[in-house]
């Protein structure tokens, strides 16, 4: 690894002005600038101060259709840094994560994410989160966070546009078909805003079922129109 390896944070946004400003805010104060190449943030069309807000507050703007399989495919394309970091707009990385993902690339891991914590206390969230410190495709996803090497994200073709939803999921299932995943004993925080609005045991099961339609083999248009019955308003 080069001594100047930097990382490229992308952020697939919609409608996310209340909170865009300050995780840039965030993401800088707990980061080197010179590891960090640039923040971009990839706007899906949103309708509200999102994209003003995050210019306003020092990210590349970047804009595409909706899709967070778009969007951050459109971020990888155009980044800079030698390391893509996926963050979703709610989730908080730890001090230091640029460091510790660095770290974990000099000591040669393609790819990894970090152990998670959700901002709520509710015991099944709590339950569900601890099992992010194992090292099984089952237990990851998006809300983790993702590091991965622009060699390898292009090794293995970036996400699947086909995934409106599940996105994260199968992208890192072939990340850990191709090569390790490093999973670095550090934690971020992401909100529990969406069982707050569904109701905790009830998406958590609907998630279920879509993890088990999509081990049955149910395509990526099945697993949507599943999401968009169960979940989506």
């Amino acid at each position: 690894m080069k001594d100047n390896t930097t990382i490229s944070i992308i952020i697939p946004v919609l409608n996310e002005e209340t909170q865009i400003a300050d995780l840039i805010s965030y993401l800088n104060e707990k980061s080197s600038s010179s590891q960090i190449a640039e923040i971009l943030v990839v706007d899906g069309g949103s309708v509200d101060n999102t994209v003003d807000s995050a210019k306003n507050a020092g990210a590349v703007i970047l804009q595409t259709q909706k899709g967070r399989a778009k969007q951050m495919n459109q971020g990888a394309k155009m980044a800079k840094g030698d390391i893509l970091y996926f963050l979703h707009a709610d989730t908080l990385p730890p001090k230091n994560f640029d460091s510790y993902i660095i770290s974990a690339i000099s000591e040669n891991h393609e790819s990894g994410c970090f152990q998670m914590r959700f901002d709520s206390n509710h015991w099944l969230l709590r339950f569900f989160a601890w099992f992010t410190k194992y090292n099984h495709k089952i237990c990851r996803g998006g809300d983790q966070s993702l590091f991965i090497t622009k060699n390898l994200f292009t090794r293995i073709k970036g996400f699947n546009e086909d995934y409106i939803v599940f996105e994260d999921n199968e992208f890192i299932g072939r990340i850990y078909e191709k090569t390790g995943f490093k999973i670095i004993p550090h934690h971020v925080q992401t909100s529990a805003r969406k069982y707050r609005q569904h109701g905790v045991i009830k998406l958590q099961y609907h998630f279920g079922v879509i993890h088990l339609k999509n081990f049955l083999g149910a395509g990526p248009d099945q697993l949507y129109d599943y999401y968009k019955k169960k979940i989506a308003l």
